[in-house]
């Protein structure tokens, strides 16, 4: 199960941290990823971590202004979303996967989301 929380209303400019907690799978050997879905758009990618939390890859739009990172020892994967833009308004989901990626349909497991509304 993957419960994500931390979104809300914030201004442009603004900043928020996402928090994804894991549980009811065995270990740390999974990576977690974030995604986005906008208004009347497609779900996509935002950035993902790998199990020892060693790597991880961000898409352009939010290089620089976002930082993933994960506590194995609280099962958490934490999203920090700074600079923020009326673009990234959108409900932000985390996933659960085999490996490192950006791509939704790499990824088994999903929480239910968390709306997050930039507007000033």
């Amino acid at each position: 199960q993957l419960q994500a929380c931390g979104g809300g209303l914030v201004q442009p400019g603004g900043s928020v941290r996402l928090s994804c907690a894991v549980s009811g799978f065995t270990g740390d050997d999974y990576a977690i990823g974030w995604f986005h879905q906008a208004p009347g758009k497609e779900r996509e990618g935002v950035s993902c971590i790998s199990s020892s939390g060693g790597s991880s890859i961000y898409v352009d739009s939010v290089k620089g202004r976002f930082t993933i990172s994960r506590d194995n020892a609280k099962n958490t994967v934490y999203l920090q979303m700074n600079s923020l833009k009326s673009e990234d308004t959108a409900v932000y989901y985390c996933a659960l996967g085999p490996e490192p990626s950006v791509r939704d349909y790499e990824f088994d497991y999903w929480g239910q989301g968390t709306l997050v509304t930039v507007s000033s």
